[in-house]
């Protein structure tokens, strides 16, 4: 059966971005490239551009980059658009190039955020960069959407600024910054951008672009999904609001109807007149799981009053109850919760689609990590479209004060609109101007970000996953936007017939995740009003959708067009949901496995996992035993590839030590090492900074969870080396640590043992399966014909030490 997605709550919310009139440049038709240059502009008969595009990409025509679907969405609304691709941030000059645009600027710092992209995770500057022609690294500033921006302005002062991209979308208010190590504010005031975007914008962009052509100044558009801007105090659009303080913990304010802890949410739903269950009417907002949550502002003291009145309604109920004449057999009653009636009337809420949460101010988060915390609570809170309202958080004080406003999320597209995007006609190459000198891209310029999704196709947006380090749902919400099975058989059609190089392999059919398409609530209502933050922790919910038919049925058309000689998975795999389709794990595991599959428990401990909301170790167990069971069956030696990452928030010592000897149990050596990364806004950064735990909300007493945090290069690199627990120059740390910890029993020469006694001689060398990122020795690497460094005898280069190369199925075999 089929997720209701095209009649849910949030198809008939927006205006579809196909319905505007063109704007009148339309008359110039489709350009094979967006222009570059003022030549391209005259040759395709243009004086202007109505908006130029600034990104810190090479510019790839590819609806895998963000500049290229909003250049070709803007393109098929009727504007004519420029892009300036990585230009020189030493001066206003590049952004001259093209001209003044005649609409607006928009700026992105590209794909990746711009510090992510330059930095590890240890603050080392990276000397490569996969959106750069040649993988070169440095052709990007630090926090390029700020920088960018300030050039703009520089260049033409009175052109509009409209900021996007997932730098834009993660720093959207102030946010604790990993590489100063302090709380930065929100990127709208530091770019001074009139407008910034956040998430994936197509449908707010559409909307501001042409009420922009129609000559409305920017400073009026304030009532945009999607959007955030800068509102002075007194402002007078700001009027007509209702404005919840939410700028404290533990303050007192309104909460919802208390919930008897003795009945089931669907038992609770029956009692009060409503339903959980799909065939019939849907639930009330407050009886959704997840939804009885106190609302931004609320706090215990309210709480007490309220449920002190409660007890003593329930106290008399018991009263009356208990009071029945002996002898006539009466049953025992549980205690029974009702309203006080004192407050019956006096608690109605403020209409959500004009309230707005007061956040604490950013003095106020960059002094105090409660507040920090407590603020980025508030935030994950408000994601769903459906019932998220608007947030305010103010930035100065004195002259400079001004409030940072940011609107309710967008509204998902719906499958025809997503079809619309990905329909629309794309070159699927890098722009001619990043050619080497034979006209191609696979040599010395060849960009390795768009090598790698070159033969894949985006079928899906959205996570509902909710991960605490991951920041999908932040920027793309946890709404899954599918396309339709024709527009993805389309493409694959397409790069069968079209793209230059294709061998008859498609690389992926995904996208965030593998398995999330077409899934969803099993009711819209329910999908509008729920307000969890994952939709699979600490279990699968029970309204979700979890039928991965029309997954199964795309990839076994896609494997049966002529001309396709096998169609692998890229795609994280969300093995959680996948057990729950048997079907769907054999389809996979028979067809669309090239020798191993990569998924990522993350760790195997509880401490860790409940911190990242990740499911057990178990979980991983039940996939595995189907992947082997039909691996097994088509006659095939598969491997699963297990991710983990060290350093998380919530990660003992012990939980690493304890993960490293399931590591060996199990066989594993891990070559490539994911160390936890705090990027701007998730949830397990706000943990890093503030050693609490937003998931069960912010406390300044005892009630409040602490977390451990590891802090400082030492405690990095030994959480690190128990992941590589088989590097020898991991040993000398790990002995050392292994005394420390009273486990010098995991010392020995025993195959249960975690490390020898003996020390080799080592040469400090350590191989990536990134190549810059590893540390080889001069003089010790062997090179081969091709100029890379081969393995030794003995030894594979392959991503995990042991396996066998992967099996694309594109390669001639050589005969027996």
């Amino acid at each position: 059966m089929n997720a209701p997605i095209d009649v849910s709550f949030f198809a008939r919310a927006a205006k579809p971005i196909t319905s505007y009139r063109p704007y009148w440049a339309k008359r110039f038709g489709v350009a094979p490239f967006l222009p570059m240059s003022r030549a391209e502009m005259e040759q395709l008969g243009w004086d202007s551009c109505d908006i130029i595009l600034v990104t810190g990409d090479a510019y790839v025509d590819h609806p895998s980059f963000g500049m290229a679907v909003v250049g070709r969405v803007l393109e098929a609304q009727g504007f004519r658009v420029g892009i300036i691709a990585q230009p020189d941030w030493t001066s206003a000059d590049a952004f001259k190039a093209l001209g003044k645009p005649n609409l607006f600027w928009g700026v992105t710092a590209g794909n990746m955020d711009s510090m992510i992209n330059r930095y590890t995770a240890d603050r080392k500057i990276r000397s490569d960069d996969a959106y750069t022609p040649g993988d070169v690294g440095g052709k990007r500033p630090d926090r390029a959407a700020i920088v960018y921006s300030q050039r703009c302005r520089e260049a033409f002062k009175d052109v509009p600024i409209v900021l996007g991209g997932i730098e834009g979308s993660l720093r959207r208010i102030a946010h604790y910054d990993y590489w100063s190590d302090k709380v930065r504010r929100s990127v709208v005031v530091d770019s001074k951008c009139d407008l910034l975007l956040y998430g994936n914008a197509e449908r707010a962009l559409v909307e501001v672009a042409h009420r922009i052509a129609a000559r409305e100044p920017i400073e009026h558009i304030t009532d945009v999904r999607g959007t955030a801007f800068v509102r002075r105090p007194n402002d007078p659009t700001a009027e007509g609001w209702i404005e919840i303080n939410s700028t404290e913990v533990d303050m007192p304010g309104r909460v919802e109807d208390h919930i008897n802890p003795y009945l089931t949410t669907s038992e609770q739903a029956q009692a009060q007149g409503a339903t959980c269950s799909k065939e019939e009417s849907p639930a009330r907002p407050e009886l959704v799981e997840g939804f009885t949550q106190a609302e931004a502002g609320a706090s215990t003291g309210s709480a007490r009053t309220e449920i002190g009145s409660v007890q003593t309604e329930a106290g008399s109920a018991q009263t009356e109850a208990g009071s029945a004449p002996k002898g006539m057999g009466a049953a025992i009653q549980p205690l029974k919760f009702v309203p006080n009636p004192a407050l019956q009337g006096k608690r109605k809420p403020p209409a959500r689609d004009r309230s707005v949460i007061r956040l604490p101010s950013y003095e106020q988060v960059r002094s105090d990590a409660v507040l920090y915390a407590h603020a980025n609570r508030v935030l994950h809170l408000e994601t769903n479209p459906g019932n998220a309202r608007a947030l305010v958080q103010a930035h100065g004080e004195g002259s400079t004060a001004r409030d940072v406003w940011i609107n309710p999320p967008p509204i998902p597209l719906t499958t025809a609109e997503m079809d619309f995007v990905f329909d629309l006609p794309y070159a699927r190459s890098p722009h001619p101007a990043y050619a080497d000198e034979h006209g191609r891209h696979d040599g010395a310029t060849k960009i390795p970000a768009w090598e790698m999704i070159r033969f894949s196709v985006n079928i899906m947006r959205g996570c509902f996953g909710g991960c605490t380090f991951c920041s999908i749902t932040e920027h793309e919400g946890r709404i899954i936007q599918s396309r339709s099975e024709e527009s993805i058989i389309k493409e694959v059609e397409d790069i069968r017939d079209k793209v230059e190089g294709f061998t008859g392999v498609v690389s992926d059919l995904g996208g965030p995740t593998a398995n999330m398409y077409r899934l969803g609530c099993k009711t819209p209502e329910i999908e509008a009003a729920c307000r969890k933050s994952s939709c699979v922790y600490p279990g699968i919910c029970s309204n979700l959708h979890t039928d991965h038919g029309p997954l199964i049925k795309i990839y076994k058309r896609a494997r049966e067009l002529r001309g396709i000689k096998k169609v692998l998975i890229g795609s994280g795999l969300r093995y959680d949901l996948a057990v729950k389709s048997p079907e769907y794990v054999k389809e996979l595991v028979q067809h669309h496995v090239g020798g191993y599959l990569k998924i990522a428990p993350e760790h195997t401990e509880g401490g860790p996992l409940s911190k990242m909301m990740k499911p057990g170790i178990g979980s991983y167990d039940r996939f595995k035993q189907l992947f082997e069971k039909f691996s097994e069956e088509a006659g095939k030696k598969q491997y699963l590839i297990p991710y983990f990452i060290a350093a998380h928030p919530g990660t003992s010592d012990e939980d690493m030590m304890n993960l490293a000897v399931w590591l060996k149990k199990n066989g594993f050596r891990a070559d490539q090492v994911q160390t936890f990364y705090p990027s701007p806004m998730a949830t397990a950064t706000a943990m890093y900074h503030s050693n609490l735990n937003p998931l069960k909300g912010i406390h300044r007493d005892e009630r409040a969870e602490r977390v451990d945090i590891v802090r400082g290069d030492k405690r990095r690199r030994l959480h690190k080396a128990f992941l590589r627990y088989h590097d020898p120059n991991n040993w000398p740390l790990l002995r050392e640590a292994l005394k420390t910890m009273g486990r010098a029993d995991l010392i020995g020469n025993g195959k249960h043992h975690l490390i020898p006694t003996f020390q080799p001689m080592t040469d400090g060398s350590y191989q990536s399966a990134r190549r810059k990122n590893s540390t080889p020795v001069v003089g010790k690497a062997v090179v081969g014909k091709t100029g890379g460094a081969q393995p030794g005898k003995g030894r594979l280069l392959t991503q995990h030490t042991g396996l066998p190369p992967r099996d694309t199925g594109s390669g001639k075999r050589k005969p027996r």
